[in-house]
């Protein structure tokens, strides 16, 4: 957001995103994002445009894609909507292509669709197992192998793929596991193969981000989802600007030297394991509230 569309919305009472980058890192950058009709790909889009991005927002659903480029253009950035399934070859290609006859070029590419289910491993279906995959593997490939061939390798830039912790293995969800490990692995691939390009590809797992995407899983989730902050040495839910953040950093020019990495941001979940010590309950965790628009999920809520 440039210093003229902050004093607008200062001058007409709203607040703008509250981004802790400074104004017009992104200034004229193009970056794009998949499954920004919602969740935490809005938010990432919110913070780009107020650092000065053109966003290029992906998704299936033109609905929510509309709605979210209306919401960036009245905080006066620019973003264009491009309806895409992203586990499919053919249309990402041509999605691709759209978006760079109408930008030119891809500085910056944030793979954040994905989508997964509870399930046991004895109840899962072949067809369960290849959709989560394609969600949360085949589409990072896919987007990722397109914006490199059509844009980066001639011009280089920054992938950033979200994922989820697949270390230990997902029990209950070993789809979305062996899926996520796949993703993290092509990102450490790619790093090396496409560094002589200038391109940087980067991961980051986020924890329980109290995100619109909690709302998604089934009812019968709703306890484990809430009581989840119980389990988080810090004690809370991460908020949507708090992952955005880390997306931001490993796009911008600061993390020129980073690639092929991991970044958590799980307050600390990851590390809490075994039986020996237990964080004790506490509210001393400090919290970053910068999404201007960001709503606490029906979840948490208690609805």
């Amino acid at each position: 957001m440039t210093d003229r569309s902050r004093a607008i919305h200062y001058a007409a009472g709203r607040m703008p995103y509250q981004s802790g980058f400074a104004s017009g890192l992104f200034c004229e950058k193009v970056i794009v994002v998949t499954g920004g009709g919602s969740g935490l790909g809005r938010c990432i889009a919110h913070e780009l445009v107020a650092l000065g991005a053109r966003v290029a927002l992906v998704g299936r659903t033109p609905e929510k894609l509309s709605r979210v480029e209306r919401e960036l253009a009245a905080e006066c950035g620019e973003a264009a909507s491009f309806v895409c399934d992203v586990r499919d070859e053919g249309l990402v290609v041509e999605t691709v292509t759209r978006i760079v006859q109408r930008f030119g070029r891809i500085h910056g590419l944030v793979n954040n669709a994905g989508g997964q289910f509870p399930a046991l491993l004895r109840d899962l279906t072949l067809r369960g197992w290849d959709a989560v995959v394609a969600n949360n593997a085949s589409a990072s490939f896919l987007v990722s192998r397109e914006v490199y061939r059509q844009s980066m390798e001639a011009h280089g830039g920054a992938i950033v793929c979200v994922g989820a912790d697949h270390e230990v293995g997902m029990p209950g969800m070993g789809h979305n596991g062996a899926a996520r490990a796949a993703q993290a692995n092509f990102v450490q691939t790619a790093s090396v193969e496409w560094a002589h390009a200038g391109v940087r590809v980067n991961h980051v797992i986020p924890g329980f981000i109290a995100s619109s995407g909690l709302d998604a899983y089934p009812e019968s989730s709703a306890g484990s989802l809430r009581a989840a902050a119980r389990r988080i040495p810090l004690k809370r839910h991460g908020t949507e600007a708090e992952l955005s953040a880390a997306v931001v950093f490993l796009l911008s020019p600061m993390a020129a030297y980073v690639t092929g990495t991991t970044l958590r941001v799980d307050g600390g979940l990851h590390n809490c394991v075994g039986e020996y010590y237990r964080v004790p309950d506490h509210d001393r965790a400090t919290r970053w509230e910068g999404f201007h628009l960001a709503e606490l999920p029906a979840v948490l809520r208690g609805e």
